[in-house]
């Protein structure tokens, strides 16, 4: 049966009990507070005014590698700082507790008992009396380790990227200077001067880190006459330069054995045809002519295939295309058809080779194609001064494409000078 009387060692009355149980739970939480504070996952300390260490925590002093007996009462707060560490103390964190009572965020390394240097973050407060007057400084110190390393790979990422981001330009700069070099031997350094001719040329690069594929040349044949051509491969970046440099190679042997304006594209029409029929299929588009001097006056015989038609400046101030209707695509086919035209050019006359790139130039607002029309229109417009004058005006007129033009364009001109103005009297 039960017994409600109370044992020996029970608190006789109510209040006596809740005494007893106030004062066991107040030692509870005192026990329960000195515990959390010295093996709390965090560095705890606090410093007399003049920086003397009163209190340290477990946690702080296993970091250290120091006991409570080494430290509290014999060392400062500045001791447990590096070198480094102090002088920030002394210019920075404690000007900043003088002035404001806090800070918090310090990122500072202090060493340990063995000489190693643990990064980290300081967050201090001074304790003051009722009376306001400042009693001693609180600080909490985290471990910065995992957050030094996070940032030492950063930096080391960023370091990394950059010397990439570095070696990446100058491989840039060394591809373009390669491709600059590739690309000019693929034209000729300077057109050669031909008796009672004047040449002129130019090329236009739309993307610099790219090879194109536009070309053009003037040679001699034989003692009087000479042979010209300019031309657009199909494509950019080396393959086309592969074919550039076979077509210009083709041309010049041809036109030695044969220098027939049809004969020469046919035989470059074959070696393409031939050369390129395992899938991937090259082909361009050129005009190639012969230059024949007369008294005062050069004749020109031409063909095309696929290629724009070319464009004379008379000395009148008028202008007309050499038409060639028909001729095929080099390359494309293994019998292809190309079309024949001739001309005479007299003092004042210039005759234009373009690639399509001055021609399919978008232009205004609506981004319509430059065409042939407006190529006529601007020639007949200029005065009749010659192979350079046209090329320099062209030249401005490339310009103000901007980025309309997104294709490379090649531009040759070969005219006969104005006959020279006599002064005097004729003898």
């Amino acid at each position: 049966m039960c017994r409600t009387g109370r044992l020996p060692h029970e608190p006789d009355g109510g209040e006596d009990t809740t005494a007893a149980t106030d004062a066991a739970f107040t030692a509870l939480l005192e026990e329960s507070a000195e515990e959390l504070y010295e093996q709390a996952p965090c560095g705890y300390l606090s410093t007399l005014m003049d920086g003397t260490i009163a209190k340290i925590n477990t946690t702080l002093l296993d970091w250290l590698g120091l006991s409570a007996q080494q430290v509290v009462g014999r060392m400062r707060f500045i001791d447990l700082l590096t070198v480094g560490g102090k002088l920030y103390h002394e210019t920075h964190f404690a000007p900043l507790l003088q002035m404001h009572g806090e800070a918090s965020g310090i990122a500072l390394d202090i060493k340990a008992a063995d000489g190693k240097r643990l990064p980290v973050l300081l967050t201090s407060k001074v304790k003051t009396s009722e009376g306001g007057e400042p009693l001693f400084i609180r600080t909490t110190v985290f471990d910065a380790r995992d957050r030094r390393a996070y940032e030492t790979e950063l930096l080391r990422g960023r370091q990394a990227a950059e010397e990439a981001r570095l070696r990446a330009e100058a491989d840039r700069l060394r591809l373009q200077e390669a491709l600059e070099a590739l690309q000019q031997s693929l034209l000729p350094s300077q057109l050669p001067a031909v008796p009672g001719l004047e040449a002129a040329s130019y090329y236009l690069t739309a993307s610099p880190d790219l090879l194109g594929g536009d070309f053009y040349d003037l040679f001699p044949l034989d003692g009087t006459r000479w042979a010209f051509f300019l031309g657009d491969v199909c494509g950019k970046g080396p393959k086309a330069a592969a074919v550039t440099s076979l077509t210009r190679y083709t041309l010049r042997a041809a036109a030695l054995h044969d220098p027939d304006p049809v004969s020469v594209l046919t035989t470059l029409n074959t070696v393409l045809n031939e050369r390129y029929t395992s899938g991937d299929a090259r082909y361009c588009t050129a005009i190639f002519g012969l230059l024949e001097p007369g008294e005062h006056s050069f004749t020109v015989r031409l063909a095309s295939g696929g290629h724009p038609s070319a464009l004379v400046q008379r000395t009148d101030g008028t202008a007309e295309y050499l038409t060639t209707p028909g001729g095929m695509l080099i390359g494309v086919l293994p019998n292809a058809e190309f079309t024949p035209a001739s001309t005479v050019l007299f003092h004042g006359d210039t005759l234009l080779l373009y690639t399509d790139g001055l021609t399919e130039a978008r232009v205004g607002p609506t981004r319509d194609l430059y065409g042939e029309d407006a190529l006529h229109a601007f020639t007949t417009a200029q005065p009749p001064d010659g192979p350079q004058a046209l090329i320099t005006a062209l030249t401005g007129l490339l310009a103000g494409f901007g980025d309309g033009l997104d294709d490379d364009t090649a531009l040759l001109a070969l005219g006969v000078p104005v006959r020279p103005t006599t002064t005097g009297s004729e003898t």
